[in-house]
């Protein structure tokens, strides 16, 4: 494990800073790409003796409520009460974890996560997981306190993880590396509860064999490190040739088997998508860091590359101008997506009772990732061996198309890449054969522009991550489909301009969008159907003088809309933030049908200032 700087690399990212008061403010500032090709020193900060406001910002990241199938109070459950101060390089704080004893009902139809904390003074954001026994439940980031404190919570859905939580006697992990010192003063109070929601009647248990997609899994084994630690349980990508891995053993009678990948990027890699080519970076003699702006996560089981990740570019709290992140965070900060791979059809030469190999590594990276995994498994309870067969695994080569045109500090960059990836294998189940087929196909471009000797940037990329997964199942029963078409987009604009006497200033825009569309379809239909379109947008502007941030501003607009069933379910948000303080906040949470397309209707609160 490499051994990082505490001062300078806290939470292994490229760019952390400070804000402790609205108008003049102190920042610690790196630089993250070539718009800051003049590396000027960091900002000093200021006394905070003047700052006397008491009451904590609440920060927050707009996301859709959790919906439960009871209206009955949940038996809850507090598992963690800790402070995080001086935690960087030591082990994770371990508690011992257990369903609720003293609860009126042993089944739970719904188990929430909830995450919550306070913080007073100055710190970086920081990085942090929370495992049971290995296996991760929650990818997140802190929040970047202020001297008059921050609190932000997260809730999570953590029923798919049920047949691991109704477990006792487990062991809960968490890891947030975090300093305390004269200068870093801000102590992280953790609180970690479970809210466990019982059935309100027997038809919502669990089904039969063949419900592939309504139920969670039998078992769950995690591929991560192993305790004792003194990081977290992820492993660690410190290049593009670094591959981990991890030998498994699985039951012989699993039917359907579905691998969930958590992935984060740090340091060099951290703005990974604003990264130049290397010939680029030679030409100028410049150290930034490079490998270009194209990054795939690669999943191999033994020599079979069996699925891939082309992830979301999430942005911490305290990335590429923290002032937009206050207090509306940056899509996916709070609760980092994860990302399924089906491998059921590899099923044949897993159910061998052997061990086997699950590996990642990432194209093109540079330090540092870090990558575990959930490996979701479906049980035939009425066989102890099953058979089965891998009929085809097919990986079309990735495709790459790349362009420059520069002179000096300024240029143009493009890169596309293409890849798909697509298996299929039956696995013989006590109700008959399932053969299962799984496909990935991606699309990414890429556009950096450069003007101004480096100093102007736009940074301009788009992703189509569209996976499908079907399942022919017995005669007696349905065929099952589940599709699902993402789209991630980042638009990221930095405009420096050098004020003589040590001064400079600063425009940022940044733009993020994770949309996607899901169906869940049989041979009767459309059985389930979702869709979220989630947009964002910041622009800020920061004024240095004598390495001070004399003034500065921030704003956030985010619009986040998701459909569910048509009539079922919709949400609909849309709120702006200007300098810590709600502009205004819209929110709808029910919908109805007007010639088939829904309306989502007013009925929680608006707030304008």
């Amino acid at each position: 494990m490499k051994s990082h700087n505490p001062v300078v690399d806290h939470n292994k990212t490229t760019m952390k800073s400070f804000i402790f008061s609205l108008l003049f403010s102190s920042l610690y500032l790196r630089h993250f790409s070539v718009a800051f090709l003049r590396h000027h020193p960091p900002p000093s900060t200021l006394s905070l003796s003047a700052v006397t406001d008491p009451k904590p910002d609440v920060f927050f990241e707009v996301t859709k409520p959790i919906t439960t199938t009871t209206s009955t109070t949940p038996c809850s459950h507090t598992v963690l009460l800790h402070e995080f101060a001086f935690t960087y390089g030591h082990p994770p704080v371990t508690v011992p974890y257990s369903p609720p004893l003293k609860c009126p009902f042993m089944e739970y139809s719904s188990i929430i996560l909830e995450f919550s904390a306070t913080c007073y003074g100055r710190q970086y954001d920081r990085i942090f997981g929370i495992w049971v026994e290995g296996v991760e439940l929650l990818r997140s980031c802190t929040a970047e306190p202020t001297h008059s404190g921050i609190f932000w919570n997260v809730r999570k859905d953590v029923t798919k993880y049920s047949s691991l939580l109704m477990k006792s006697k487990l062991n809960l992990s968490v890891y947030m590396g975090n300093i305390v010192d004269k200068t870093y003063t801000g102590v992280y109070h953790v609180n970690v509860t479970f809210h466990y929601y019982p059935f309100e009647n027997s038809d919502q248990k669990r089904g039969n064999l063949v419900d592939l997609y309504g139920n969670s899994a039998d078992l769950i084994l995690p591929i991560s490190r192993n305790l004792p630690l003194n990081d977290g349980l992820w492993f660690e990508i410190q290049n593009s040739t670094d591959f981990q891995m991890k030998d498994l053993v699985i039951p012989r009678n699993v039917y359907r088997a579905v691998l969930e990948i958590y992935v984060s990027f740090h340091e060099n890699d951290e703005f990974w998508y604003t990264n130049l080519d290397n010939d680029y970076l030679m030409a100028n003699n410049l150290s930034l860091p490079g490998n270009g702006p194209f990054r795939e996560v690669l999943v191999k089981l033994d020599d079979d590359l069996v699925g891939a990740v082309w992830p979301f570019t999430v942005i911490f709290t305290g990335g590429i101008n923290p002032l937009l992140w206050r207090p509306i965070s940056a899509i996916g900060s709070f609760d980092l997506p994860s990302y399924d791979i089906e491998i059921t059809p590899f099923l044949g030469k897993l159910l061998d009772g052997n061990p086997h190999r699950f590996g990642f590594c990432v194209t093109n990276s540079m330090n540092v990732w870090f990558i575990d995994a959930n490996l979701h498994l479906w049980l035939d309870h009425n066989v102890d061996v099953l058979k089965g067969q891998l009929l085809m695994s097919h990986t079309e080569p990735l495709t790459l198309s790349l362009g420059s045109d520069f002179k000096g500090l300024n240029g143009k960059f493009f890169v596309g890449a293409e890849r798909s990836i697509m298996s299929r294998g039956w696995v013989a189940s006590s109700k008959g054969n399932i053969t299962t087929v799984s496909t990935q196909n991606f699309n990414f471009s890429n556009k950096i522009v450069l003007m101004k000797n480096g100093n102007y940037q736009t940074v301009n990329q788009s992703i189509h991550f569209n996976t499908s997964v079907s399942a022919n199942l017995p005669s007696n029963t349905p065929f099952y489909m589940v599709e699902s078409f993402k789209k991630f987009s980042v638009f990221v604009y930095t405009d420096e301009d050098d004020l003589g006497d040590d001064g400079y200033t600063l425009m940022s825009n940044v733009s993020l969008g994770f949309d996607e569309d899901k169906k869940v379809l049989s041979s009767a239909g459309v059985l389930s159907w979702t869709k979220l379109k989630n947009q964002q947008n910041g622009e800020g502007f920061m004024r240095v003088k004598n390495h001070l941030v004399s003034n500065g501003l921030g704003s956030t607009h985010q619009v986040y809309d998701y459909v569910e069933n048509e009539d079922r379910f919709c949400y609909f948000r849309n709120v702006s933030s200007y300098n810590y303080t709600i502009v205004f906040d819209r929110v709808r949470n029910k919908c109805k049908q007007e010639d088939g397309v829904h309306v989502p209707l007013l009925v929680d609160h608006v707030v304008l200032i």
